[in-house]
């Protein structure tokens, strides 16, 4: 599925009507350059769960944990490049919590097998283009479901 977020705002309201739909064991990858919007996107996720804490960029600490309707473990596997460390992945991935996952492909070999591939795309200094590639049943149901509720 193909949106486009014409400006902040747009991004910020699907971040919110997708965190809303979001259950435990979920699991999101967030794919784009830097300053695509990755971390505003999971900013957003975060309202929509009800999370009442300032979410921030997770870059140095790599993963932060978050309490609003759901456990939300926010992660950027940015600093990773090259590592083989286990920082316990595997804990974070789970049925009872959320992960968002920022750099994913640093930690490939930890990922579970379903997921929601998130794509930021810039278009223009303002507008984005988000592609949302669902991998498992779940996912294909979450999709649809907010392709239902779209307006783009």
């Amino acid at each position: 599925m193909k949106l486009i977020m014409n400006s902040l705002s747009d991004t910020l309201s699907f971040g919110i009507r997708l965190g809303k739909r979001l259950l435990p064991g979920m699991v999101i990858l967030l794919e784009g350059d830097l300053g695509a919007g990755k971390t505003t996107l999971s900013q957003s996720i975060g309202k929509g769960l009800d999370v009442k804490r300032h979410m921030t960029s997770p870059t140095f600490n790599i993963i932060k944990t978050y309490k609003g309707k759901y456990k939300i473990h926010h992660m950027d596997c940015y600093r990773l490049e090259g590592s083989d460390e286990d920082l316990g992945f595997d804990e974070y991935f789970n049925d009872e919590d959320i992960a968002l996952v920022e750099w994913y492909t640093f930690i490939e070999d930890y990922l579970p097998k379903e997921f929601l591939h998130v794509s930021i795309g810039y278009v223009d200094e303002s507008t984005r283009e988000i592609v949302l590639t669902p991998v498992g049943d779940k996912y294909i149901e979450l999709v649809g479901e907010l392709n239902e509720n779209t307006v783009n």
